[in-house]
Order: structure tokens, then C-alpha cells, then sequence
């Protein structure tokens, strides 16, 4: 079974339906904890092997500081995926059983370097934390997010799908020019991850 039919048969028809929903949260919130960062360059790679062994790494320093406050936790976004460019920053999903409760996790996290970054409660109660090195953005979600489920049906469905991949990757180096902010950046490839996400939808729709 590929990647993408084992994560989509584990869900349920809630789950499924819940995901072809994107959820936007509130406009006039706030989600910096402590400033609006800087504008930075917006670095693409080529895939580099080596950031799999880095989630490795990161997933047993976090696993050994938090034991079972974390639920899970798995590596998403465009480092997960094999052969794909990517800005050379890991991204990774943990999944606490409440993310309100951060003294749960923010002061051990903190004790591994890692830094809160944004707290947005109209959002899936997400939390990021950002560890500088290794580059780690870590997301935090309650289980059955269906932000979460959808991180990881996107990655799937790219593994398993090398066309997308290869659109994916162009129009990320065409993103990448003449901006200096992630929102920019993210914009710019917009068009392309949503026509992404309408194969993925048809396909969760045929297995409702």
C-alpha cells in the first residue's frame, strides 16, 4: 500500500470531511509571542538526504525530553518528501494532547534551544516553536487536527505523485524571486498547492 492510501484509510469519514475544510482564524488576532520577525532571504534547496536524518535527530531529543506528552510526532512539509526543493528548514508536527497546556511542553522545549514563536487560539489552538540548529519550525496541534492530517495526506499524496512534485518544485523557484517574506513567498506558490489540494480532495471524495 502506498503512503497515501495508508494515511487516508486510517481516517475517518469525519476526519475526511473535516480536512476538505480550511479553516481560517481570526483576522484580528495577534499570533506573535514575542515580535513579528525580521524579513529574511527565502533560501530554495535542492533535496538534501540529510534532512531526514535531522528530524531523526530532533524527533528523539524531543521524544526523550517530553516522554508521553508527545502523542506523536512526524516530519511534514516539503523536507519530508524525497527529490523535492525546499527552504532547508524541517518542519515538524507534535501532536499533545492539549496545546492550551503549555507548561506541558514550552519550558522542556525551551531547554532544547527551541523558542515560542506563535500562539494562535482561533487556529486549531496551534503553537509554533522555532529552534535555529538545526532550522526546525514545530508545530504544535491536538490529535485528529485536521491542519495535522492534512499535513500529512499533502506529503503522501506528493511522494506518491511525481508530477505534482515537479510542479511543486518550479513554481517554488519561481516564488522564491524578488521577495523577502515568508507571506510573499507563500503567496506566490499559492495557485499551485491548491491545485495540489483538489487532486487530494477528489480523491478523499471518492473514498467517502
Amino acid at each position: 500500500m502506498n503512503p497515501f492510501s495508508k494515511t487516508l484509510d486510517a481516517l475517518s469519514p469525519e476526519e475526511i470531511a473535516a480536512v476538505m475544510t480550511f479553516e481560517d482564524g481570526d483576522p484580528n488576532e495577534n499570533p506573535w509571542v514575542l515580535e513579528k520577525p525580521r524579513a529574511l532571504k527565502i533560501d530554495v534547496s535542492d533535496y538534501d538526504p540529510r534532512w531526514a536524518e535531522c528530524f531523526i535527530q530532533e524527533k528523539k531529543r524531543i521524544m526523550a525530553i517530553l516522554g508521553d506528552t508527545a502523542l506523536h510526532i512526524e516530519h511534514v512539509g516539503s523536507t519530508a518528501v524525497p527529490g523535492l526543493s525546499a527552504k532547508p528548514i524541517i518542519d515538524i508536527d507534535l501532536i499533545v494532547a492539549d496545546p492550551t497546556d503549555e507548561s506541558r511542553y514550552i519550558p522542556q522545549l525551551t531547554a532544547l534551544g527551541y523558542v515560542h514563536t506563535i500562539r494562535e487560539p482561533s487556529w486549531y489552538e496551534h503553537r509554533m516553536l522555532y529552534l535555529d540548529n538545526p532550522q526546525v519550525n514545530l508545530h504544535v496541534f491536538a490529535p485528529h487536527c485536521p491542519e495535522h492530517l492534512r499535513h500529512r495526506l499533502f506529503r503522501d499524496w506528493l511522494i506518491t505523485h511525481p508530477d505534482d512534485v515537479k510542479t511543486y518544485a518550479a513554481s517554488k523557484m519561481q516564488a522564491k524571486k524578488g521577495i523577502n517574506t515568508m507571506m510573499d513567498y507563500n503567496q506566490k506558490k499559492n495557485d499551485t498547492v491548491r491545485s495540489i489540494y483538489e487532486k487530494l480532495f477528489t480523491s478523499l471524495k471518492n473514498k467517502m
